[in-house]
């Protein structure tokens, strides 16, 4: 199994390129069952979640091609995918696959608002809490869809098609928004999500599926309103920019010291923990088509943080912001409204030498003089590069076990690193 190797202690200067958001690209993905002309998605990460993704797809009978490489491209400019769901063989979405991501049980909503009719496995737990699925099947209850389960399995069928409705999500869902979305764009008459995600992700669907014939206003608000539509036809369309690489590796500057571009990114994306950064004591502005991080060996000042849903501080940002404040002068607070169980970071990076105690749903991070390299290992996609962050930092070698979770998320993390001066290689069992 692979593991990665970092000697800290090297500032970052240079540029990095932000990759395609995978968190956009998979839902982007999943829409393409709603026609059966060709959707072209551009600025596709190269991640093992799209390629598992593209193995789900495939099960349905979705026909996929990739772009070969163009002049200029290298291994992290995002890729083209084709997916052509003409010919769509089978609406059941089995255990063996879905259980090996989660988002891809978001095919519910496309299959059943074409089809009729779909069944798939419940995904079940994680590693960082349980992700219910009840708010989602509450959505589709509510365009008329009959649910039962059967053997682990959800079978959801709407013989007669969906039904416009008024759907208030007891709290904010990514999950259920995109699958609200999704199913109603189909849907006899309108359907009003109410309290919806605001997410930028939401915005990059919604936006596709415009452009593919849907109907679709308030998209970034929390009330969208859909007109359903008799079919939708093929698009071309670009992946927005992965707003938590940008954070990750703005956090990364943060902990090292030195100055690097972030390009093909949005600041808007992240406002919030760009303002923290700035808090943090790091100069973060932004430049054409891209930020600027820059930090010349200040120290770093305590802050607190709470994360909610955008435009709040994003949960998939709250493993790296603790792994620099383990550095910051001062105590942090850390608390995670979010996911139950997301700090299981917290003891690897006890291991480098950070003094973190827990409080019911909230980290007390107490800054240190120095963190230390040891072994490590990666419990999830974010916890894992939370360490990576650290390592850059401590002194001497960190080695990071199980950094498949790295390769989920972060697309081509160790070059992007290198290439800007820190000393980081992969160790190939």
């Amino acid at each position: 199994m692979d593991r990665i190797k970092i000697t800290g202690g090297a500032p970052l200067n240079g540029v990095i390129p932000i990759s395609g958001a995978k968190n956009a690209a998979l839902p982007l993905m999943i829409a393409s069952l709603l026609t059966g002309d060709t959707l072209e998605l551009r600025n596709v990460p190269r991640l093992a979640d799209v390629n598992q993704l593209l193995r789900i797809l495939g099960n349905h009978g979705i026909d996929h091609t990739i772009t070969g490489k163009r002049p200029g491209q290298t291994s992290e400019t995002g890729q083209t995918i084709r997916l052509d769901a003409s010919s769509v063989i089978d609406t059941c979405a089995p255990y063996d696959l879905v259980s090996r991501m989660r988002a891809s049980f978001w095919v519910i909503a496309p299959l059943i608002a074409r089809f009729g009719e779909a069944c798939v496995s419940m995904p079940g737990g994680c590693a960082i809490g349980t992700r219910p699925v009840d708010l989602l099947l509450f959505a589709l209850e509510r365009m008329g869809v009959r649910i039962e389960i059967e053997g682990g399995y959800v079978v959801a069928r709407a013989p007669k098609g969906l039904k416009g409705a008024e759907i208030a999500f007891p709290k904010v869902t990514v999950s259920g928004t995109h699958v609200a979305l999704m199913a109603a764009t189909l849907a006899d008459g309108t359907t009003v999500v109410e309290n919806a995600a605001r997410e930028p992700e939401i915005v990059d669907l919604a936006e596709c599926l415009i452009k593919m014939g849907a109907k679709i206003t308030g998209a970034g608000t929390s009330r969208i309103v859909i007109d359903g539509v008799a079919r939708l036809h093929g698009t071309t369309h670009t992946v927005m920019p992965d707003r938590i690489e940008t954070g990750t590796y703005a956090m990364a500057v943060a902990m090292t010291g030195g100055d690097v571009t972030l390009e093909n990114t949005r600041p808007e994306f992240l406002q919030n923990a760009l303002d923290v950064l700035s808090q943090v004591g790091v100069e973060v502005s932004a430049v054409n088509d891209g930020i600027r991080v820059h930090r010349n060996g200040t120290g770093l000042r305590s802050v607190d943080v709470t994360t909610d849903p955008f435009p709040g501080f994003p949960t998939d940002l709250q493993a790296q912001f603790m792994a620099l404040m383990t550095r910051a002068e001062g105590t942090s607070r850390i608390r995670e409204t979010i996911f139950e169980n997301r700090f299981m970071h917290v003891q690897e990076l006890a291991r480098l030498g950070a003094q973190i105690r827990l409080d019911g749903d909230a980290a007390i991070v107490q800054g240190v003089e120095r963190l230390k390299g040891a072994p490590v290992m990666a419990t999830d996609l974010r916890a894992s590069v939370s360490l990576v962050i650290a390592g850059l930092a401590a002194e001497g070698e960190t080695e990071i076990h199980r950094v498949y979770h790295l390769d989920r998320g972060f697309e081509a993390l160790e070059a992007k690193l290198g290439r800007c001066g820190a000393r980081i290689e992969r160790i190939s069992a």
